[in-house]
């Protein structure tokens, strides 16, 4: 119930004590300002001018007409009924009531409040918490300006198809807006910014109506294909008491997950004769594993068939050191396939697909004539039309719209009571030849990460070799990117559970990486992983301030720089460009490269109170580095090497 309380503001501002700017100002300003008496005693503050003591009491004094109960407090009840740990912000007054709501009423537990930098850094950091943890983090954006910030980090989790629970505040009834900037905050339809990148959004009127709409945004999120939901808080919803006979009939929903979606039962039986029946059957994963068990009923298929596996690294799919896993040949492999078994694809069609970017663009295929593809692609299920992620058609023989983790069972039984003892025969001697291939594969790869060992700037191989020394007995995690380094990181890496490896971005935009560092390392926290980031650059200068995020909620967390002072791939498309038109490349510097000045990505990480070291250039000090910042991250603080690399 709301309740009067009145406040004589002469007398509150005569007790004000505020910190003087006067330092600040200019001589000439500051002599024709009027003059405050001196204070009375030794330590007391300046009394401020009146205008300015206005300013800084109206907050405080605001206290006129208060509730015990606000809106804000019931819609915190829900987000905790939703088990959601922690919700990321930059803050802002459109969602000042839940926001006092869940650091008050919700004792900042069960969702706890992470103070964040920018609303893209809040996203992505949501982003790669859900593929760490399994189950999504929490939004606050502030009007129309936040969800623009944020858009295109829900890009990315909408290309990923990862769930992101975003809640917007708004101000719709405009004869309650404050004058000035909150018009300029506020929109009719908050959503229409996001709509063709998100699953599903709803702009509740009432508390019940939140509810709801709450509950069935999350079951929504989680239901394959996952993609970032939306629900737009009302300012007068979030701050206004709850009326009686609102109260007497609010309830939670009970929230029930779907089960997801598996392959039908005779899809699945002739996936696995085909399979059963192949000379050279190869099985590529993308966007698999969305839980533990996708690696294993993964390495169950892979084995009840002994055909080799290429992980195109969208999730951690499959142990990197398995003798089924194939990675490395994955060209030879597709080109020799009789039956392609793609499990999540993002791009069936480029996987088969050989691309040529020239003059004039031409593709050809990869396979031989008459080999058999089948998909198991949840995406099939919900596809929109405007934003172009969703690739070439590609035209399968086997089409099951459904989730693959969910299927894997099925088609790996179908594939048992389809094998007779000839057909298992052959499969052993298969797995013997690609015991034979991986190996090869893996010497192969230390022998590559030899080249240049004692260069500098330090290849990327030797920073991946050092890196792994440091780490190998730690229960780790790589909550990074790992494109922009060569993919060393899984040449030369032990990689076998679910959480060690987070796929990329999804949208390939460029200031994921950090923040997603970041949200990955906070979920790894409570496991006590150790969290190792391999961080590019350019991409550290698009949210510098989720550093300051990682130190203030003692996040742990090494990261290593992969400074190559250039936004390198860009280099190499002006280099291509050059080259096309007959210009040499001598000038592909010119607007690609992050020179003159360096930057000194150890001094800004030291701004943000992180412990930092580097530039390094030498690679004999990389383990020492390394060493001393691992001792700062296992004490539960974050800490950065500054490395100077090649490019790639």
């Amino acid at each position: 119930m709301s309740r009067k309380r009145s406040v004589d503001r002469r007398d509150f501002l005569k007790g004000a004590a505020v910190t003087g700017a006067a330092a600040l100002v200019p001589d000439a300003v500051a002599a024709a300002a009027p003059q405050a008496p001196p204070a009375e005693a030794a330590g007391q503050a300046a009394r401020p001018a009146a205008a300015g003591a206005v300013r800084e009491a109206d907050p405080l004094v605001e206290v006129s007409e208060t509730t015990d109960r606000p809106g804000g407090d019931f819609m915190v009840d829900v987000l905790k009924s939703l088990n959601i740990e922690y919700v990321a912000s930059n803050p802002g007054s459109s969602f000042r009531g839940i926001h006092e709501s869940i650091i008050n009423y919700g004792g900042n537990a069960m969702p706890e409040f992470l103070t964040c930098c920018h609303e893209e850094s809040s996203v992505a950091m949501a982003h790669a918490y859900f593929k760490a943890e399994g189950k999504p983090m929490a939004v606050l954006c502030h009007g129309t300006v936040g969800l623009q910030h944020a858009a295109m980090a829900i890009y990315n989790a909408y290309c990923d198809r990862v769930p992101v629970y975003l809640l917007a505040g708004n101000s719709l009834d405009a004869t309650m807006r404050r004058p000035g900037v909150e018009w300029a905050h506020s929109v009719q339809d908050a959503a229409s910014m996001l709509r063709d990148f998100i699953k599903w959004d709803d702009n509740p009127i009432s508390l019940p109506h939140f509810a709801e709409s709450a509950v069935r945004a999350y079951k929504i999120a989680m239901t394959p294909p996952m993609m970032p939901v939306l629900i737009v808080l009302d300012g007068g919803l979030q701050e206004d008491p709850i009326p009686p006979d609102v109260a007497s009939r609010l309830r939670v929903p009970k929230l029930t997950l779907a089960a997801p979606p598996q392959g039908d039962s005779g899809a699945v039986a002739e996936a696995a004769r085909l399979l059963v029946d192949a000379q050279n059957p190869v099985v590529v994963a993308d966007r698999l594993a969305r839980t533990p068990a996708g690696i294993t009923r993964l390495v169950e298929l892979a084995e009840a068939l002994q055909a080799p596996v290429v992980d195109q690294h969208g999730r951690m799919n499959f142990p990197s050191r398995h003798p089924l896993n194939q990675s490395e040949n994955a060209g030879q492999l597709i080109a020799n396939a009789d039956v392609i078994l793609g499990l999540e694809l993002t791009d069936f069609w480029g996987t088969v697909h050989a691309f040529r970017d020239a003059q004039h663009r031409t593709s050809r295929s990869r396979i031989r004539p008459g080999t058999r593809l089948i998909s198991i692609n949840a995406v099939d299920l919900f596809v929109k039309s405007n934003f172009q992620d969703f690739q070439r058609y590609p035209e399968v023989d086997v089409a099951m719209a459904a989730d693959a983790e969910a299927t894997l069972p099925a088609l790996t039984e179908a594939v048992k009571r389809l094998a007779t003892d000839d057909r298992r025969r052959a499969f052993q001697e298969r797995r013997a030849r690609l015991e034979e291939a991986h190996g090869r594969a893996r010497q192969a790869a230390r022998n590559e990460a030899a080249h240049a060992w004692e260069a500098s700037p330090i290849s990327t191989g030797r920073l991946a070799a050092e890196l792994w020394a440091q780490i190998r007995n730690d229960d780790w995690a790589l909550v990074s990117e790992s494109g922009n380094t060569s993919g060393w990181a899984f040449r030369l890496w032990d990689f076998d559970k679910h959480y060690q490896h987070l796929g990329d971005s999804g949208g390939a935009g460029v200031g994921y990486g950090a923040p997603a560092a970041v949200g990955g390392a906070l979920a790894n926290k409570k496991h006590g992983r150790l969290s190792v980031n391999i961080q590019g650059d350019g991409d550290f200068l698009y949210a510098p301030g989720v550093w300051w995020t990682a130190a203030h909620h003692r996040i742990p967390l090494l990261t290593v720089m992969h400074n190559n002072r250039a936004y390198h791939q860009e280099v190499m498309h002006i280099q291509r460009m050059a080259n096309r038109h007959q210009r040499g490349i001598t000038r592909a510097n010119i607007g690609t490269t992050i020179e003159d000045p360096n930057v000194d990505f150890a001094k800004i990480a030291q701004g943000m109170g992180v412990h930092a070291e580097g530039p390094i250039t030498n690679p004999r000090d990389l383990a020492p580095a390394f060493q001393r910042a691992l001792a700062v991250v296992r004490k539960g603080e974050p800490a950065l090497v500054d490395v100077v690399t090649q490019p790639r």
